[in-house]
């Protein structure tokens, strides 16, 4: 399996958990010219940022452990301007990541939702 179809694969889970998890998806792969945001979706009361990190091997660490300084910037930014594109979205709003390890043969082997993942989120 080549990274663009483990990357696919992923976020179809992710959905697919978020959902069953209380997240209703209100979009994917968000494109702004700063980047992408994978998913994102509400929670209750708060609009939510989804970076989903999927994995094949643990050899190069954890799935969340690829979430630098950087890409932390860069997401809470694209959600700033998320916002600001969109009229009507709840006020509270946080930045998640769902890691997820796969088999070789594309077998869940672990997913998580880790909350408010990046650090300045509200």
């Amino acid at each position: 399996m080549k990274r663009r179809e483990t990357g696919a694969l992923g976020e179809r889970i992710a959905c697919e958990f978020l959902g069953k998890n209380g997240y209703e998806i209100l979009e994917k792969n968000y494109r702004c010219p700063d980047g992408e945001i994978d998913i994102v979706a509400q929670q209750k009361d708060t609009l939510v940022f989804i970076e989903v990190r999927t994995k094949k091997s643990r050899f190069f660490g954890r799935p969340e452990e690829s979430i630098t300084t950087v890409k932390q910037e860069r997401l809470t930014k694209l959600a700033e301007q998320y916002g600001q594109a969109h009229e009507n979205l709840p006020e509270a709003w946080r930045i998640d990541v769902v890691a997820i390890q796969i088999e070789n043969n594309g077998k869940i082997e672990r997913i998580e939702i880790i909350e408010n993942a990046v650090d300045g989120t509200y």
